[in-house]
């Protein structure tokens, strides 16, 4: 059967030709016309077409590549040595400490790379429990759950910078959620959290801090956070606090004088993403917490000889070896000549968007450059850009090059100028955006003065 043309703006938007193709193979074919594909295919029908899209979509994602400059993947890896254990279904169902029934599994690695996190924030592997989850919003689920089984009338407390998982599972628990402000910088306001603890001072405190938050890269103070805590009433007994440190958890710990996470302070669970910084090709995180906050949760399950402790039944069996595989071959020396890359590439882009009098923000610790957004959503299509409200970032990832940076900073001048002509009819002024990045970072005829 022929394959049918793909729309005029498929070569421009894969999912269209894919589209095309699916339902061109989900068309009835006459007896005849089933002899002759086969015929055609040697048995094997649409093999041509299936390669010729995946090519296409290959060449499609490499012209993307080239620009991937606003979200937090890194796409400098190399996980060839790990092709041929895609012939495998491996299944981590159930307790990756335990094991199970289901003997295609790959629990061993799995409980390497939960110990190497164990070292990393700092409990001993007789302390802690932890698993490989799906990614951010899993290891949140998992975690703020814990919190809601300790505190079944805790108030959750977050900052308004948090991630939008954060909102959902307190909808999905129905859990009272007290959303807290922020200083200009993205961290926790504790001033404030201060007024709402006292205002619900009768309740425990369960506390989403961010280890990075996803638009500013802030970090909340996780001292002044349990500081703030015990000086108005909450004992120890009385909260818990889980670490979202999708991007941060793992990099911080790299960096010379950064903000310690550490499970010698009062804290419940940290988590981390495994497709950011480590460059997992499959999305999944960490989620690591005390192992006396398990007990509650855990039921054993006889169908898989294991007990069941997750969010997920089926879990991957691949991501766990990846993750292994890339902190294995890099080592802590390597993953700190990453993490410390990172930080240098993003000063030096905060340091050309300040000498082109663009106004442009970054936070100590941080690899996420915040600058004013721009006024074309195509240019920040193009460039992959990340935007909310009158700021955009770059996370300045393993795989984003000086030379990159540069092209970036032109094109964004060149279009810059043309973008304000357009609408104003006159030379471009900065827009204002110190109420985002403040008026230090700010380069409007207003605040410019001050930089």
């Amino acid at each position: 059967m022929a394959l049918t043309p793909p729309p005029h703006d498929a070569t421009t938007n894969p999912f269209l030709l894919i589209r095309s193709i699916s339902s061109s193979n989900n068309a009835m074919l006459s007896k005849e016309e089933e002899e002759e594909e086969k015929e055609n295919n040697k048995g094997e029908p649409h093999t041509n077409n299936l390669c010729a899209v995946i090519n296409h979509y290959i060449h499609t994602l490499n012209h993307f590549n080239l620009r991937n400059l606003g979200y937090p993947l890194n796409q400098n890896f190399n996980y060839d040595a790990l092709a041929p254990l895609l012939r495998f279904h491996l299944n981590n169902a159930g307790d990756p400490f335990l094991g199970s029934t289901v003997c295609l599994n790959s629990t061993s690695f799995e409980v390497s790379v939960l110990d190497w996190f164990a070292n990393l924030w700092e409990i001993q592997n007789n302390k802690y429990w932890g698993y490989v989850t799906t990614g951010g919003t899993e290891s949140n689920l998992h975690a703020i759950l814990l919190g809601r089984e300790k505190f079944p009338d805790g108030i959750l407390y977050t900052s308004q910078d948090s991630h939008y998982s954060i909102f959902k599972i307190a909808r999905m628990y129905r859990m009272q959620c007290v959303k807290v402000g922020t200083l200009v910088s993205g961290e926790i306001d504790c001033a404030e959290l201060k007024a709402s603890l006292l205002a619900h001072k009768d309740h425990p405190a369960i506390i989403n801090l961010n280890i990075g938050t996803t638009m500013k890269g802030a970090v909340d103070d996780i001292d002044l956070v349990i500081q703030t805590l015990e000086k108005n009433g909450f004992s120890r007994d009385r909260f818990y606090i889980h670490c979202d440190g999708a991007l941060f958890g793992i990099m911080l710990p790299f960096l010379k004088q950064a903000p310690k996470i550490s499970f010698k302070k009062p804290i419940g669970s940290v988590c981390v993403s495994g497709h950011k910084f480590l460059g997992c090709p499959i999305p999944c995180g960490v989620v690591i917490t005390r192992k006396e906050y398990m007990n509650t949760l855990c039921r054993d399950i006889e169908y898989i000889g294991s007990r069941d402790a997750t969010i997920t039944g089926s879990r991957s069996g691949h991501a766990p070896i990846f993750l292994w595989y890339a902190i294995t071959k890099r080592g802590s020396l390597g993953l700190q000549k990453e993490a410390q890359s990172c930080i240098r590439n993003a000063r030096y882009l905060h340091n050309r968007l300040r000498e082109a009098r663009i106004g442009a923000m970054l936070n100590e610790y941080s690899n996420i450059v915040v600058f004013e957004k721009p006024l074309d959503d195509e240019f920040s299509r193009r460039w992959s850009l990340a935007c909310k409200g009158n700021i955009a970032h770059v996370v300045v990832m393993q795989h984003v090059t000086i030379e990159m940076l540069d092209l970036f900073v032109a094109e964004f001048l060149q279009k810059r100028s043309f973008w304000w002509f357009k609408d104003y009819g006159s030379s471009f002024q900065p827009r204002c955006i110190a109420d985002e990045i403040g008026a230090a970072n700010c380069s409007c005829s207003m605040h410019s003065l001050l930089s």
